[in-house]
């Protein structure tokens, strides 16, 4: 399958692809603001793409459940400058932004995908993507990050998630974005119970189905906490790999990780297994 972004085609033929983030928030539940500065955040974009990453996530607003928005001038001087920076040295650079005003600066500095953790919650945001011919990935989410927890409820979660997105990618073919343009996101952990996480993961082949690209983000999230007594994110990323090798095996074009070379691993020896032809390249 291919995802057409602004300047360059995305290929998930060889191998599943792997997009490495770059928080720039003092409060990410992640990683504790260690790349909040420009500087840092910078470096960090460029050892993951050394490391491995097909694309790097760049994101200047938390999105952690709690969390609260922060204006669009303070986001945009977050992550423009990085997204330029990372840009202009070739790295493929997403912009997580649920703000359309925000996703034009980056993509005006480079970027090539708008993650849209709001699936056009903003109204200018399709016309944005439009303009610049821009991938963009469309993420389901209940409620918004400050609500999406107060009890989620669904009477059948993959059935209701699939529908909303193919929803939202219908709206944002509508608004002129083109269908390859787009990639799907379940949303594991926004506005989603343990039990809804693990359905949508069991799942994730039905969603696959949908012909759309799709984006599997698990990573150092609370459900992977609470299942396996990890309290700290940061002890989170050997479970993060286990989900990334079954999301591999259902099907989907990429996921979205925090810790590049783990899942980087965990990825290629799913991609092995699933895809089999691996071994001619390899030798037995």
């Amino acid at each position: 399958m291919d995802w057409h972004l602004r300047t360059r085609v995305l290929s998930n033929r060889a191998h599943t692809l792997v997009m490495g983030v770059v928080n720039i928030t003092p409060d990410s539940f992640s990683d504790g603001g260690e790349f909040y500065g420009t500087t840092e955040a910078i470096a960090h974009g460029r050892r993951i793409a050394l490391q491995g990453a097909d694309v790097v996530d760049v994101g200047g607003e938390s999105t952690r459940p709690g969390a609260h928005p922060v204006s669009a001038e303070e986001e945009s001087a977050r992550v423009i400058p990085v997204v330029r920076a990372l840009a202009e040295e070739g790295i493929v650079v997403s912009v997580d932004t649920a703000k359309a005003s925000v996703a034009a600066g980056a993509l005006a500095a480079g970027a090539e995908i708008v993650n849209d953790v709001s699936a056009l919650g903003d109204p200018a945001m399709a016309a944005v993507v439009a303009e610049y011919g821009a991938g963009i990935i469309l993420m389901h989410m209940q409620g918004t990050p400050s609500t999406m927890q107060i009890e989620p409820r669904y009477d059948d979660v993959s059935a209701e998630v699939r529908r909303a997105l193919l929803a939202s990618a219908a709206l944002a073919e509508s608004a002129g974005i083109e269908r390859n343009r787009i990639c799907l996101d379940p949303g594991i952990g926004f506005g989603k119970t343990i039990a809804h996480n693990l359905t949508l993961l069991h799942d994730l082949g039905d969603l696959v189905s949908s012909g759309y690209p799709i984006m599997v983000g698990t990573s150092r999230k609370s459900f992977i906490g609470a299942i396996a007594g990890l309290p700290d994110a940061r002890d989170r990323d050997a479970a993060t790999a286990g989900t990334t090798a079954l999301a591999v095996a259902a099907g989907v074009f990429a996921v979205r990780v925090h810790d590049v070379p783990g899942n980087l691993q965990s990825a290629r020896l799913a991609d092995a297994i699933v895809r089999q032809n691996v071994f001619d390249e390899v030798g037995r």
